[in-house]
């Protein structure tokens, strides 16, 4: 083991104990995300049953507060809910050669990405939606739709969403480095834990049995 490794390991364990604070954290806040996606098929649900019925009896069923509560809902999930999503890696890659590699191959990519571009990229959209935010708390931005719902929280959901991405971010900075220290499962959060077994070839399948050495050809 290299001398920056064993550096590395000593320094880490406090970092882990606050990526896993975060962690938690960001666990709980994507299990209420998923309440909020039962509350956002139910109303969108009402949304196409009320137009159909409302239609077929001659009376409006729904309104445009349903339809915006609907897609404010929405845009909870997807803000707030990035950073849970993140930590269990569930975010679409493109994984030609990702998969192949080695735990600590992918911890370095990883590790690259999160630093070179999520978060710079959230910084830059904190900085461009700051005062755009801002004005819509000033003048408490409503929604030009009749019956409509206030837009200034939504927008303000933008900063959080960010915000908490950014500090998940932090958290996979730390569990990445981890891995390249050569840290065991044991001290990772979870569940990158469950992610990082050894590197192994491919076995032969059942329906494919290896050749025994002490036979001949036949």
């Amino acid at each position: 083991m290299q001398n920056w490794q064993r550096w590395l390991q000593r320094q880490l364990p406090p970092w882990l104990r606050l990526a896993r604070q975060i962690d938690r954290w960001n666990f709980r806040l994507g299990q209420a995300m998923g309440w909020l996606v039962v509350a956002m098929l139910a109303i969108g649900s009402w949304n196409v049953i009320g137009r159909y019925l409302g239609r077929a009896i001659g009376q409006n069923l729904t309104s445009n507060t349903s339809i915006e509560l609907q897609w404010y809902l929405f845009s909870g999930v997807f803000l707030l809910g990035a950073a849970y999503t993140m930590q269990r890696n569930g975010h679409v890659r493109v994984d030609v050669f990702y998969k192949n590699w080695s735990p600590r191959t992918q911890a370095i990519a990883n590790l690259a990405g999160t630093i070179l571009f999520l978060i710079p990229f959230s910084a830059l959209v904190l900085v461009a939606s700051w005062q755009w935010t801002a004005n819509a708390w000033m003048v408490q931005e409503l929604s030009p739709d009749p019956g409509g719902l206030p837009r200034y929280p939504i927008k303000g959901l933008i900063l959080i969403g960010f915000v908490v991405l950014m500090i998940q971010g932090v958290s996979e900075i730390i569990k990445n480095l981890a891995i390249i220290a050569g840290l065991g499962a044991d001290h990772l959060p979870q569940p990158i834990a469950h992610s990082i077994a050894p590197h192994q070839p491919s076995q032969p399948s059942a329906s494919q049995p290896s050749k025994n050495p002490s036979e001949g050809d036949r």
